[in-house]
């Protein structure tokens, strides 16, 4: 099909420009989460939310996309994706309390769920085989550049209009993606007359729930001292549990499991699922160090995360033209070298770390991250028939999903937690006994503001030193990926004659 399309060029602009709108509002919030948390009268736990249940409600619509693009067409499935999504956003930005911020983030969620898995299967079939490592290098473009760019976005937006701006502005991007898409697209022709497997959607949508509401509400509640959590625990289990087996007994699942029988794919949908949680986990933490641990304002904090999408965009389009040339495996190595090393210098950043070692290290994770994700969406489909290729990126897409859900919650418990513990060992060596710190000297008619400081000071110290735990897991997971490249099998596919080539 790739070499007679027509429009070649306006599709894959429009198509970037929906996935782009999509997976920028994965961390474009993430800014302005603390003047959402004014606005909103809402505890830290509370506001989290915000962007939970957004990637939940994405993972939880993702799976049926092969289904729904089969049975409606992916043209048709895609225009009324970004109308509902773009509509979402509008309610978002004048949502006037959490619940209602909570419940349209669900419903852009929802909307926006299929335009990952949609927009790469439609790359993958307008470009002729030889060009789709350049053609994945542009779509990754959009996948990857939206989270990483989103703080900084949010940043000057919130900073200079208002935080609901970071919703409002998908308002014309969206309609003029939207009559891109009607205009250019081609439909085509639906094949697919199979009743849907609700149950099979069913359970895994509710274990999907009941983990990440696990997650999210663990760490308030003790985890399973609480009777919530171990009730939440069993009902994912479960729900899990009768997913696996419809899939494997009933005669027309949702989820083909044929598709689970390309070894390519199915490493690489447990490779994505953890660089996600690393991505946005490692996303979750870094603009709260830089404002609260540095002191950046929220400007200079989304300012210095900048250089890590230049970073991205300019190894996207390296990784496109060296496909083909180089071995996708040594390809995926280099980005795991970059990634885990800066995650190493991460850890040791300190309280007064200078802006130019962030702005650097972030530059060189971005670079790392383009090396990772282009080659990764193109070895994960080579082997793949074409057509399993909508379901196949409908799983890959819900990996995706699941672990940046997943990465968010886990390494915010964790700091929360290490916190606790740290202030609890700085604090116990406070004391007006200990000389260096002369706290009796200090006391008198200020006591009550000297003691403030001190506490501040502690907490300070004691969040620094649980950030540095947490970027260190994360480095022991990157390193922990290394045998999963190596599984890999590799197809060697023709080098892309140039970067012009592409839109031809």
């Amino acid at each position: 099909m790739g070499e007679d399309v027509k429009h070649r060029g306006a599709i894959t602009a429009f198509i970037i420009s929906a996935t782009t709108m999509q997976t920028l509002d994965t961390t474009i919030a993430n800014i302005a989460l603390p003047h959402m948390q004014g606005s909103f009268s809402a505890s830290q736990d509370q506001i989290n939310w915000v962007l939970t249940s957004y990637i939940v409600a994405a993972a939880i619509a993702t799976p049926p996309t092969g289904w729904l693009s089969r049975r409606f067409g992916r043209a048709r499935l895609l225009e009324f994706a970004v109308a509902g999504f773009t509509v979402a956003s509008v309610l978002c930005g004048i949502s006037q309390s959490l619940e209602e911020m909570v419940l349209f983030r669900l419903l852009q969620g929802l909307c926006g769920a299929c335009f990952v898995p949609l927009s790469q299967a439609v790359m993958l079939d307008i470009y002729p085989k030889e060009r789709q490592g350049w053609a994945m290098a542009l779509w990754g473009v959009g996948v990857m550049i939206g989270p990483i760019l989103g703080p900084t976005i949010g940043g000057w937006l919130t900073e200079n209009l208002d935080w609901r701006w970071v919703f409002l502005i998908n308002l014309p991007v969206g309609v003029v993606t939207w009559v891109g898409l009607v205009t250019f697209l081609p439909e085509r022709r639906s094949v697919d007359t199979m009743d849907f497997d609700w149950f099979g959607f069913a359970t895994l949508s509710l274990a999907i729930g009941a983990l990440q509401l696990m997650l999210d509400r663990g760490e308030q509640l003790d985890w399973f001292s609480s009777p919530e959590i171990i009730t939440e625990a069993v009902i994912s289990g479960l729900a899990f549990y009768l997913f696996l087996v419809q899939l494997l007994t009933v005669k027309h699942p949702f989820i083909s499991p044929g598709v689970f029988k390309d070894r390519n794919l199915t490493i690489s949908v447990a490779f994505i699922f953890a660089l996600a949680v690393l991505m946005l986990g490692s996303m979750a933490l870094v603009t709260p160090f830089l404002q609260e641990i540095l002191g950046y304002p929220v400007v200079t904090a989304g300012l210095a995360l900048a250089p890590r999408g230049i970073g991205t965009m300019v190894a996207m389009f390296t990784v496109g033209y060296l496909l083909g040339r180089i071995d996708v495996r040594f390809l995926l190595l280099f980005g795991l070298t970059l990634l885990t090393y800066t995650l190493w210098a991460m850890c040791q950043f300190t309280t007064d770390e200078p802006e130019s070692i962030v702005v650097l290290n972030g530059l060189v994770q971005g670079f790392g991250l383009g090396f990772l994700f282009v080659p990764l969406s193109t070895v994960a489909f080579a082997t793949l028939p074409p057509t399993l290729r909508a379901e196949g990126a409908a799983i890959f897409s819900l990996a995706r999903n699941i672990g940046g859900a997943i990465g968010i919650s886990i390494f915010v418990g964790l700091l929360d937690r290490s916190t606790q513990a740290n202030h609890a060992d700085i604090a116990a060596y406070v004391t007006p006994f200990n000389r260096m710190l002369d706290v009796g000297a200090m006391l008198g008619t200020k006591a009550q503001v000297t003691a403030m400081t001190l506490d501040s000071e502690v907490m300070r110290e004691a969040s620094t030193i649980a950030y540095l735990n947490d970027f260190r897991v994360m480095m022991w997971l990157g390193l922990a990926l290394v045998p999963l490249v190596l599984l890999l099998r590799v197809q060697r596919q023709p080098a892309v004659e140039s970067p012009a080539a592409a839109f031809e």
